[in-house]
């Protein structure tokens, strides 16, 4: 029986484990392969791991106490929802993300979103099949010059498609807890309100996180308040946009469209209302994906957790204290 660190791969939707194989080899390290979806699958798949990787797999206060002998969590992308950050953190597990890998993805992939409602690119290539050779499916369209392209949530991605945004000639504002209003963020976006974002926004791009906080961020309430001519644009997490409350939003014309990336559901069921929905586009959590982005991911996903098992620091940690 192998006496190297065991480190688990709990659930990973793609075929191949080649970055984190050569990292588990280049530490000295067992990398096992599990297809988690419950508790009980990720506890009997880490019955004495050291470590585990995660996707999707819920990673609970239970699962945590089941596992004496785990020192780490590691997520494979930014996002922290599916893993009891606080119960890790009272168990001294160290969790771990990967803040930064998917920043030009994720922003350019908003922008194309953005672009696609735009310029009404999806509206008329499916009229163009049908036989209509006419702009009306895509009527009335605007020049992005003077339109107003708003930012909810300043971090790494959200400052990342501003500056696009700007580039491509729209004037921009943006909105985060952790920067005062009548401000400039330091990429250079004016901060608003969130209110005031929300009243003169044409394009709401979300790039915040998904927690008590933002959970149905974006309601019936906040919908309401939006311009009529209005999109929406969701790269983040699926629960920050309250799914049947922008469905009605957009079946009523009180906003014009909205790209989607993520869902409260994943996949997004065959049943969806949004499915029928002509003024949304729809992509099925691709944003964060380049062959470039997808091979840094897998690689500093597995450094992290293969570091802390190893006694070492890792580069990204969610809860430092608990290596104080």
């Amino acid at each position: 029986m192998s006496s190297s660190p065991r480190i688990v791969v709990t659930d990973w939707d793609q075929d191949s484990l080649a970055e984190e194989e050569a990292v588990a080899a280049s530490r000295g390290m067992e990398l096992v392969r599990a297809d988690c979806r419950t508790e009980e699958d990720v506890i009997r798949a880490a019955e004495g791991a050291r470590g585990i990787l995660v996707q999707y797999a819920p990673v609970t206060r239970r699962v945590l106490e089941a596992l004496p002998g785990l020192k780490a969590v590691g997520r494979y992308g930014v996002g922290v929802d599916n893993v009891d950050v606080d119960a890790a953190t009272s168990l001294g597990v160290a969790v771990c993300n990967v803040p930064d890998y998917g920043t030009e993805d994720v922003s350019d992939h908003a922008i194309a979103l953005t672009m696609a409602l735009a310029r009404g690119v999806a509206a008329l290539d499916r009229a163009m099949r049908s036989g209509d050779y006419s702009l009306a499916p895509a009527q009335p369209l605007h020049r992005l010059s003077g339109r107003v392209f708003g930012v909810a949530g300043l971090g790494l991605i959200g400052a990342a498609t501003a500056r696009k945004a700007r580039g491509l000639g729209y004037s921009t504002i943006g909105f985060d807890p952790l920067h005062s209003p009548g401000t400039v963020s330091p990429d250079g976006t004016p901060v608003v309100t969130f209110d005031e974002l929300v009243r003169r926004a044409d394009v709401l791009s979300l790039h915040v996180p998904l927690n008590g906080h933002t959970r149905h961020l974006i309601n019936a309430d906040v919908l309401a308040k939006m311009k009529p001519g209005a999109v929406v644009i969701n790269t983040c997490r699926g629960g920050v946009v309250d799914t049947d409350a922008l469905v009605e939003a957009l079946e009523s014309g009180s906003i014009r469209g909205a790209g989607l990336d993520v869902f409260e559901e994943e996949p997004l069921p065959s049943a969806s209302r949004l499915l029928g929905l002509e003024n949304v586009v729809l992509t099925p959590h691709a944003a964060w994906y380049s062959e470039e982005s997808q091979e840094e991911l897998k690689r500093r996903t597995a450094e992290n957790v293969m570091d802390v098992a190893a006694g070492q620091t890792p580069r990204n940690i969610v809860n430092p204290e608990v290596l104080a």
